[in-house]
C-alpha cells in the first residue's frame, strides 16, 4: 500500500486504472490510501472470463445510459420551449395580469377562503392543487438525494461524521440550547398564523429545517437521531402529504359538484379559521422542515 498524488489519480482515472471501492483504506487521518496502480493492473490480470464479461456489460450500460440521458436533456428541453411559445405575451387580454382571476382573489377571497392572507388563501385554496405539487416535487427531490448519496453501511457514516465534523464545540452548544427552543418555537408560530398574517408552511417550514440543522451541527448525530431519523421522517412526510392529498380531493369534489363542504371557514381573524388552509399550512411546514434536514444529513455523510 502506499499513497499516490492528486497528479496520479487523475491521470490513473483518464487511464481507467482507479482501483474499486473495495480496494480503498480508510487512514486514521481520513485521508484515502489506494493500492499502487501496478498492483491493481496486476490483479486485473488473473480476472475470470465472466469478470471481463461484467466489465462489458457495464461499459454497455454507462454508453446507453449517456445516450438515453441526452436525449431525455433534449426532449425535456423542446417541451419546454414548446410550451412557453404558448404563453400569452406580455400586456395581451388573455394574460392572467389582465383577466378577472386576481381581482377574484382580493375581492372574494376573503369571503370564499376565510383567510386574512390573501396569499395564503390563494395558494392553500384556489391553487392548492398546485401547492401539493410543489410538495410533492420536495418529496422526489429527497428520495432522489436517498438513491444518489445513501451509505449503506452506517459504521461508515459514523466514522466520516467524526473525521469531518469535529464536536464538543462549547461556544456553538451553549449558543444553540438558547436559539434551537426560540427558533422552533418561532418557525411554529409562523406556520401557525399563516393564514392571519405574512407567513405560512413554506417559510415557517424553512425556519424549523434550519433549527435542526444547527442542532445536529451543535450536538452530533447521536442525539439528534433520538428523536429524528429516517423512520421519523417517512412517517412525517408520507403522512403529511396523504392528509393533504385526501383534504383536498374532498374539497375539490365538493366544490366540483356544487355540495356544501362540512368544513367552515369559521370567523376571519381566529386562530381556528379559514377552513382547511391551517392543517394544510402544518402539513407543508412538516413536509419542508423535514426536506432540508433530510438534504443537509445526505451531503453530509449519507444517512440520517
Amino acid at each position: 500500500m502506499q499513497k499516490i498524488s492528486k497528479k496520479e489519480r487523475f491521470e490513473a482515472w483518464i487511464n481507467g486504472e482507479i482501483p474499486s471501492a473495495e480496494e480503498q483504506l480508510l487512514n486514521e487521518s481520513g485521508r484515502h490510501v489506494y493500492q499502487s496502480t501496478s498492483t491493481v493492473q496486476a490483479k486485473r490480470r488473473h480476472k475470470n472470463p465472466r469478470d471481463y464479461q461484467n466489465a462489458f456489460e457495464i461499459k454497455a450500460f454507462q454508453k446507453v445510459y449517456n445516450v438515453l440521458s441526452v436525449v431525455f436533456c433534449l426532449a425535456l428541453i423542446a417541451s419546454l420551449l414548446i410550451t412557453v411559445s404558448y404563453l400569452p405575451r406580455v400586456g395581451g387580454t388573455d394574460n392572467p395580469g389582465n383577466n378577472e382571476v386576481a381581482e377574484r382573489y382580493i375581492e372574494k377571497g376573503l369571503e370564499e377562503t376565510g383567510a386574512v392572507n390573501i396569499v395564503a388563501g390563494m395558494i392553500l385554496d384556489y391553487r392548492a392543487f398546485d401547492t401539493f405539487g410543489e410538495s410533492c416535487v420536495l418529496f422526489c427531490a429527497v428520495c432522489s438525494v436517498f438513491i444518489l448519496l445513501k451509505v449503506s453501511d452506517r459504521e461508515t457514516a459514523k466514522e466520516n461524521d467524526r473525521i469531518h465534523e469535529p464536536k464538543n464545540d462549547v461556544i456553538l452548544q451553549q449558543i444553540a440550547r438558547i436559539i434551537v427552543p426560540l427558533g422552533l418555537i418561532f418557525g411554529i408560530y409562523v406556520v401557525l398564523n399563516g393564514h392571519l398574517s405574512a407567513g405560512g408552511g413554506f417559510s415557517g417550514g424553512a425556519i424549523m429545517g434550519a433549527v435542526l440543522v444547527l442542532y445536529l451541527l451543535a450536538f452530533g448525530f447521536e442525539k439528534t437521531e433520538r428523536f429524528f431519523n429516517e423512520k421519523v421522517f417517512r412517517v412525517i412526510t408520507c403522512s403529511a402529504l396523504s392528509f393533504y392529498c385526501l383534504a383536498k380531493s374532498y374539497s375539490f369534489f365538493t366544490g366540483a359538484n356544487h355540495l356544501e363542504s362540512i368544513i367552515s371557514t369559521g370567523t376571519p381573524g381566529a386562530i381556528i379559521s379559514a377552513g382547511l388552509i391551517l392543517p394544510l399550512n402544518i402539513c407543508v411546514g412538516l413536509v419542508v422542515a423535514c426536506t432540508m434536514y433530510a438534504f443537509y444529513t445526505m451531503f453530509r455523510k449519507g444517512g440520517m
